[in-house]
């Protein structure tokens, strides 16, 4: 292995890497680090900070730690290394997956020099073996990667992170370097402060990552329109994040019955499937990965076309990482991220019982994203400030590529307006937050604004004409115009900037953007098309459909009901089935329903709809997977077994009126169930003859008009049952 000495990083880097030229800061990050010096790399997904301590590493006696937070992370760029390398033992891991056999391997090739990179986790360096061992052989740097983790203003704050520097010292007086791809100026201080590495030479890429689409979306019908956005982009690969693994792996059977190579991602799967997700991934087995946060950090695949966030994360940080894994080779990147203000009051709710200092900070994270999502202003301009960069939205590369942009909105005259909230900020001090100056201009009273008499200022009730939204717009425009700052130390006190004093003495033109409020979302996850009005879309298909319904009942001898439900004929008026596999995703209806009773049903629809040119909606094409679909399968099974039904609903975590209606939802959905066992404990032969004969001839399956009928013979559970009987024999 040639040494520093001896090899050029160009040469180096072509060596070892087969690249004739460096990107961005790489070569300058390089010669810092091989001069000796600490270093600081602020530097965007995608934009090669691996690079910048592998090259060194290869080129320098001994070996390089790196300190990373994720086995997957660490597995993807040891396989990486070793590619590059005729030498397997170049790059090491260590952390929790190894056994001891593995571990002595590892030491073995650091001995004997072979090793130029050791991967190990945090948890695994602080440990008192593993020190010991360090301390013994010859270490060249350090370099801390996802460095952010070490700040409690970081996106993925650890604990442990915090200790990694005495550790370094107790192991070897080398060179350390730290690496974020997310790191604003408090986390950055934080980090450098925290390393004891406040004389790093700094090196900071530009945040701006110009191939990105940005846009938000309301958070209606959220599995309808990823399903719709993934069809149209059929082959492409994409990452969709989810805040928990039980949405994870709901999302993803979702895709899959869709007819979409999907897969769920999370912690609570073993190594050895995440990997092999991972792999499958990579491969391009499988298309769309669907994960919670922590995949963010493990994944390398430069061409993830598209990026959506099913739930808004916890922080603009944590936004930033998990969409820079679009269109890392420079090529198309869109990142959707669905928004309703329920899901910032969910995660509201996961910080209360943490300590005050916690949620203090996890607030103010949480309220930039709300500021993020809500905001009309230039989402890339929005996001490049939040980070301690300006950005021209006009002539900036990237111009153009967000939804805000694409789609501007209304401007007005704001002079009036910014000069009362700059002079209410002024006239406290500059002491508070943006909700209290809010409250003291809109003139509501709360304990905060009478506290500190608010209610006694000359500003109480200025701008009472506008709610506290729109105020808040207003600031947040101010604070990205440079008007006013915000103090991270205190938790987002707003302070007034030089321009901010500069426009309060001297006003002039300030045009502000039109906000438009996201409102109430309705999410969808079932994704059963919506009746419009409780009542069919299409009146004259209806009574066709109905008509059609009585003749085929007449046939069959079967009550109307038993073909089809009102409520399913209704759906059909508005998706307007065709096929027989499409008929099987209306509510009510199933497979074997389609096959037993829908073939006139569907001739009939596309008779009309050549009839009348109609053209039918396409998102009719989403099936329904169902967070019911695994107990549907087990209440099949523990009937064939003829478990009762109280063991049944009590093996489910249900109670009875839960089970009868997942059991009624399986009838009416064409699939058979054998109850016979449990019904003749119930009622004897007369009975069940007497409340089949009542079914078969009554108009209706209406429990109230059976119960009224049958004048306080049976109980409504009784009628209940044995109505589920006489549809699973009859209608199935």
């Amino acid at each position: 292995m040639a040494s520093v000495m001896e090899l050029s990083p160009k040469k180096a880097l072509k060596q070892f890497f087969g690249f004739s030229q460096f990107k961005g800061l790489q070569e300058s990050v390089i010669n810092a680090v091989l001069s000796g010096h600490n270093t600081f790399v602020i530097m965007h997904t995608g934009g090669g900070k691996s690079l910048c301590y592998q090259l060194p590493a290869l080129m320098l006696e001994g070996t390089a730690i790196v300190g990373s937070p994720l086995i997957a992370l660490m597995k993807n760029q040891v396989d990486a290394m070793r590619g590059f390398s005729s030498e397997d033992g170049v790059a090491h891991f260590i952390n929790s997956s190894l056994n001891k056999t593995e571990i002595s391997q590892v030491k073995s090739d650091i001995q004997a020099g072979k090793c130029k990179l050791l991967y190990v986790a945090p948890e695994s360096l602080v440990k008192e073996e593993n020190v010991e061992f360090l301390k013994s052989v010859k270490i060249s740097f350090v370099a801390i990667d996802e460095a952010h983790c070490i700040s409690e203003w970081g996106r993925d704050f650890r604990p442990e992170y915090r200790r990694l520097r005495p550790i370094i010292m107790q192991i070897a007086d080398v060179p350390i370097m730290a690496l974020t791809a997310t790191a604003t100026p408090k986390v950055q201080q934080d980090i450098q402060k925290n390393l004891g590495m406040l004389d790093a030479q700094v090196f900071k890429a530009s945040f701006n990552r110009p191939n990105l689409y940005y846009e938000i979306k309301a958070k209606m019908n959220v599995g309808k329109q990823i399903i719709q956005y993934i069809k149209a982009n059929q082959g492409k690969s994409g990452i969709i994040y989810c805040l928990s693994r039980r949405k994870t792996e709901e999302l993803a059977e979702l895709l899959q019955v869709n007819g979409i190579k999907a897969l769920p991602y999370h912690a609570g799967m073993d190594s050895n499937q995440r990997s092999s997700v991972q792999d499958r991934f990579l491969m391009q087995d499988v298309d769309v990965i669907v994960a919670t946060i922590a995949f963010g950090m493990g994944i390398d695949k430069p061409d993830v076309r598209f990026v959506i966030h099913h739930d808004i994360p916890k922080s603009l940080e944590s936004y930033y990482q998990e969409t820079g894994r679009a269109g890392r080779d420079g090529g198309e990147g869109v990142c959707i991220a669905f928004y309703s203000p329920k899901d910032i009051e969910k995660l509201e709710k996961f910080l209360h019982g943490k300590p005050v200092a916690e949620q203090e900070v996890g607030m103010q994270l949480l309220q930039e994203v709300v500021a993020y999502a809500e905001t009309s202003m230039s989402r890339r301009k929005y996001l490049l400030h939040y980070f301690g960069e300006e950005w021209d939205e006009i002539n900036g590369e990237g111009a153009g590529m967000d939804d805000n942009s694409r789609n501007p909105k209304e401007h007005f005259e704001g002079t009036e307006e910014v000069q009362l909230l700059l002079k209410t900020i002024d006239s406290f001090d500059e002491m508070h937050k943006a909700a209290f100056i809010c409250k003291v201009v809109c003139g509501i009273k709360n304990n905060e604004v009478t506290t500190y008499k608010g209610h006694k200022s000359e500003f109480f009730g200025e701008g009472s004409e506008h709610d506290e939204k729109f105020w808040n717009a207003i600031i947040r425009q101010m604070l990205v115009r440079g008007l006013l700052r915000k103090e991270i130390e205190t938790y987002g006190t707003l302070k007034l900037t030089e321009e901010g004093r500069m426009f309060m003495a001297h006003p002039e033109s300030f045009m502000l953007v039109k906000e438009e409020e996201i409102g109430e979302t309705d999410e969808d996850d079932q994704l059963i098309i919506p009746k419009q009005g409780g009542g069919a879309v299409d009146e004259e298909l209806f009574r066709r459909l109905k008509d059609l319904r009585g003749r085929v009942s007449k046939e069959k001898k079967l009550p109307p009901y038993v073909i089809f439900q009102d409520p399913a004929l209704e759906e059909m008026c508005a998706a307007y089935p065709i096929t027989l596999d499409e008929l099987a995703q209306v509510g009510g209806v199933g497979k074997g329903k389609a096959q037993k009773f829908g073939k006139p049903f569907i001739e009939l629809i596309d008779a009309y709809v050549k009839e009348n040119d109609i053209e039918r909606p396409q998102d009719f094409v989403v099936k329904t997977a169902g967070a019911k679909s695994s107990h549907k399968v087990k209440i099949i099974q523990n009937i064939d077994k003829r478990i009762p039904f109280p063991d049944i609903a009590k093996g489910l975590g249900k109670d009875m009126n839960e089970l009868m209606h997942e059991m009624e939802a399986i009838v009416n959905s064409g699939t058979k169930l054998d109850i016979h066992y449990y019904i003749r404990d119930e009622f004897d032969e007369d009975q069940q003859e007497e409340l089949m004969e009542y079914f078969m001839n009554s108009e209706t399956d209406d429990l109230e008009v059976a119960l009224e009928y049958f004048d306080g013979d049976y109980e409504i559970d009784q009628l209940r049952l044995m109505r589920l009987k006489f549809m699973s024999e009859v209608g199935t």
